[in-house]
């Protein structure tokens, strides 16, 4: 199974790309390949609401998306979790066997519908808004923490 972590936009700031690269590398004990998969933001004028935006977006993250995909988007909107709860929840989602189990960072506006309408699952990291940059490092040390719980190993205290 490949865990790919699509998202909108770049970064620009070295320490996020250096926190990527410590835990891209630390997966790779739990997950053969953790890819990152980025698309281009939209940018805002005046001709583009954030309506536009989001729906602009929304059909670069779909055409990524392959039908036996399971795709879960990181959203405000979705669920909360302690981090042995989404331990838990990413093993249910590995064992109903997708090829490809993806993670979609949104932009600045979120999601279009279309996004939601396809979307397998939705995680909150925080009820707080965070940069989609941080985004980026924190999920990563989240996907780190979970699979090292179903590991049974020492990274994560309760």
């Amino acid at each position: 199974m490949e865990v790919i972590v699509v998202r909108i936009g770049s970064t620009n700031m070295n320490f996020v790309a250096e926190g990527e690269a410590v835990y891209q590398g630390r997966l790779k004990h739990y997950v053969s390949d953790v890819k990152m998969m980025d698309i281009p933001s939209s940018t805002r004028s005046k001709k583009n609401d954030p309506a536009h935006v989001q729906r602009e977006e929304g059909v670069r993250i779909l055409a990524k998306i392959q039908p036996s995909d399971l795709v879960i988007l990181l959203d405000e909107r979705g669920k909360s979790y302690h981090s042995r709860g989404f331990a838990a929840d990413l093993q249910k989602w590995m064992n109903r066997g997708p090829k490809r189990l993806m993670f979609v960072v949104g932009g600045a506006f979120g999601f279009s519908e279309d996004v939601y309408a396809r979307a397998d699952g939705k995680v909150s990291l925080s009820p707080m808004t965070f940069s989609h940059q941080l985004i980026r490092v924190l999920f990563l040390e989240q996907l780190y923490r979970a699979f090292s719980i179903l590991r049974g190993e020492p990274y994560h205290n309760d």
